[in-house]
């Protein structure tokens, strides 16, 4: 068995090795307990069947243990810093692909038809940078990628954030979103102390798993992610104001908005963090009519 990257010792020698200091504006904190590495990798029910994606893998604390329990990883990395330090902690492996690409601006769709085409499942797994976690997790489930779902570690917040159910104050247009393509769950609390540099927050793994078809019916997928972004719009509002000010025309449609909301059996007193994804779908099925 190889030596484990993710140890405090072996991070800073091979940081020391090539000079490498942390980027900010990349959000690189680095993995430095291998058993949370372990537990992260365990969550993605990975077996040699299946392929791994990775997104930032820094300098391979995560990718070699997803090495080890998948048949084939492919991480996009975009510091060109890491590419050599990548090639050296990961020469053990025969089965690690690294791109030299912002994930953000790749075509993914693309790359997994290149690049797994003999694997049965294929999971994202990454310690995401903070500064761009919810566009790429958005990215990878809007784009409809041929993934069965994520493990992701990010920030405690976020996490709470994409996991919280209606009638907390967590819960928002994030929350709908996520929820509308996965089924979302916080899986693990991760300590900043096992990371290099510490981050400020403490961090969360959550795990996402694609629903093989979406929960409610909808006459406009777009509309439905409007309607619901307008109603959180200032939180304090009732849905009947965020909608007012939100939607186009929403002052002189009033009257409409006020109709649907009575079609959808919906209070136009109630705040947006009240309403189930079921609610807002028929709510956003009854106002599609007079807005579109």
């Amino acid at each position: 068995m190889n030596k484990d990257i993710a140890t405090p010792i072996r991070t800073k020698e091979i940081m020391k090795k090539y000079g490498f200091s942390f980027k900010k504006s990349l959000g690189q904190n680095f993995l430095i307990d291998p058993n949370i590495l372990q537990n992260i990798v365990g969550h993605a029910d990975l077996t040699k069947e299946h392929g791994a994606i990775e997104i930032g893998p820094g300098i391979g604390a995560l990718t070699e243990h997803l090495a080890r329990a998948s048949k084939k990883v492919v991480a996009f990395e975009i510091d060109h810093r890491l590419l050599q330090i990548l090639d050296d902690t990961l020469s053990p492996y025969d089965n690690i692909k690294i791109l030299h690409q912002d994930v953000l601006k790749a075509d993914v769709e693309r790359v997994m038809a290149e690049e797994f085409t003999d694997v049965k499942d294929v999971m994202v797994v990454a310690n995401l940078p903070y500064y761009v976690t919810t566009p790429i997790i958005l990215k990878l489930l809007m784009e409809d990628l041929p993934i069965k779902g994520l493990v992701v570690m990010l920030q405690k917040e976020v996490a709470d954030r994409i996991a919280a159910k209606p009638g907390t104050k967590s819960y928002g247009s994030l929350s709908i979103a996520i929820q509308y393509y996965t089924e979302a769950a916080t899986v693990m609390i991760v300590p900043k102390t096992v990371f290099m540099p510490q981050p400020n927050v403490d961090s969360a793994v959550i795990k996402l798993v694609k629903r093989d078809k979406p929960p409610v019916e909808l006459i406009s997928e777009d509309f439905f992610f409007t309607v619901t972004r307008s109603s959180f719009a200032q939180r304090r509002k009732t849905i009947l104001n965020n909608l007012t000010s939100q939607l186009p025309d929403g002052k002189e449609k009033k009257e409409d908005i006020l109709r649907a909301l009575e079609q959808a059996g919906i209070e136009p007193s109630r705040r947006g963090e009240s309403l189930s994804i079921p609610e807002f779908a028929a709510l956003a099925n009854a106002l599609y009519p007079y807005f579109s």
